[in-house]
């Protein structure tokens, strides 16, 4: 059988590994600079922790684990011939692959509750599965980078998140605009256009608008039942100005006795005002009226993350989602994260070219066999490199020196090591460096650096 790979699963190279590795640890610092404690989750949970968290497409991509043994023995025969499958889910699978890092979180900390100090904050990076329909920077399986804070409802946190993400951005050398609303002003939108009762379809339908556009937003608002009256309310969306203060003031004239529209605007307005008091560019910081994220669970801000210079959707989002533990019997801790796409950041840096030569996997030595005799002396003296944190390898068989050659252009190694009889004698080494093509002998005492 010839093999192949999961859709929407990806192997990964020693470069794209080593890529990687560099995103995650500018990304580890920061959190840890702004006091973010790591945490790590299973990948899988209870099948009833994470239904219902999500919405109704969010639930149907949760990839589900059928029972250990005969999954089928407890399965109602009705539900089997009629196949229910609502039904059937909950009779042959007990658990399911994380969807997101933020449940899972919101869960640990109904759990312990009683243990953390609050307000707690916690940075977590770990993989996710979404069935998902695969696409360029979307997959299966892939990596979420998350921070989050549970116990304050203080706007500074947003405030805080705002500076993380334009830090951790900064230090990457990708150049982004982070798009903001708050759920709050959306529900405001709802009772204003007089379609409370249709937020959800509302919201989800308007979050699809950088992808639809105009048309497509409204042909499926008028499919979800939202009459063309509440739509023409709602037409001055469309047609926002650059400046956020301005768009709020408008709101604020809309909102009149609007109470959570101009709570939304409140809050918002206060996380705009300080970040441009802290000397944030408000290029870089943006009022989306339109800006929904289609997860239910969101209560107040919402942030998502998009890449200046390259067509590619968000590489990055969150929110505040101050209910959240309430499914889980905690009340009373309110909660805000926001998350890192690293697949998507990998592409945005890949096409702009901006990975350092440092962030590329690389060996600094081989050493050409050249017998028995030497082989043992060339590897104590790669013990002694590997000791100073150098890296090292001798090359196994005692080939031909041109396909030693090869073997280090094609690994990337820049330089080759000759320890033969001549070197042994006078306690030195000769070594070739292939990009310049110099060849040059030096004491051994010098090449160890002592």
């Amino acid at each position: 059988m010839k093999p192949s790979l999961a859709k929407g699963t990806r192997d990964f190279t020693a470069q794209e590994v080593s890529r990687r590795k560099y995103i995650i640890n500018i990304l580890q610092n920061n959190f840890e600079l702004f006091g973010f404690q790591p945490l790590e989750t299973p990948s899988f949970e209870n099948l009833s922790t994470l239904t219902g968290k999500y919405g109704e497409e969010g639930d149907r991509l949760i990839f589900k684990i059928l029972n250990s043994g005969d999954y089928t023995s407890g399965v109602n025969q009705e539900d089997w011939d009629h196949k229910n499958h609502q039904k059937l889910t909950s009779q042959i699978s007990e658990k399911a692959l994380r969807y997101d890092l933020t449940v899972p979180f919101a869960r640990f900390v109904a759990m312990n509750h009683g243990k953390l100090t609050f307000p707690y904050k916690r940075s977590q990076i770990q993989p996710v599965w979404r069935a998902d329909r695969p696409q360029k920077g979307r997959y299966r399986e892939f990596y979420q980078c998350d921070a989050d804070v549970v116990g304050s409802e203080s706007l500074l946190q947003e405030v805080e998140l705002v500076q993380l993400y334009l830090k951790s951005f900064a230090d990457l050398k990708v150049p982004v605009t982070i798009h903001m609303n708050n759920r709050k002003i959306l529900s405001g939108l709802a009772e204003y256009a007089g379609i409370t009762d249709k937020l959800i379809d509302f919201t989800v339908a308007l979050d699809k608008l950088d992808k639809i556009g105009k048309e497509g937003v409204v042909k499926e608002l008028l499919e979800r039942e939202i009459s063309q009256e509440s739509i023409d309310k709602l037409d001055f969306l469309f047609t926002q100005s650059d400046d956020a203060l301005e768009n709020l003031l408008q709101l604020k004239e809309k909102f009149a006795g609007n109470e959570i529209g101009l709570k939304g605007v409140e809050e918002l307005e206060y996380v705009l005002t300080q970040s441009m008091n802290l000397g944030v560019d408000m290029q870089n910081l943006v009022f989306n009226i339109t800006l929904a994220r289609g997860l239910d669970y969101y209560t107040g801000a919402i942030f998502e993350v998009k890449a200046d210079e390259v067509a590619m959707g968000s590489i990055g989002g969150g929110g505040r989602y101050d209910n959240l533990t309430e499914v889980f019997g905690v009340k009373n801790i309110p909660g805000i994260g926001i998350s890192f796409g690293l697949d998507r950041i990998y592409l945005v840096m890949e096409e702009l070219n901006l990975f350092p030569e440092e962030a590329s996997s690389k060996i600094e030595y081989l050493f050409a066999n050249s017998g028995a005799e030497e082989t043992t002396e060339a590897l104590k003296l790669i013990m002694q490199l590997r000791a100073k944190g150098i890296s090292a390898e001798l090359y196994p068989e005692n080939a031909k020196i041109n396909k030693q050659f090869t073997y280090a252009e094609n690994k990337g190694i820049k330089k080759v090591v000759f320890l033969g009889e001549e070197e042994l004698k006078n306690n030195t080494v000769t070594f070739k460096d292939i990009e310049a093509g110099e060849k040059k002998t030096v004491s051994l005492a010098e090449f160890l650096g002592e």
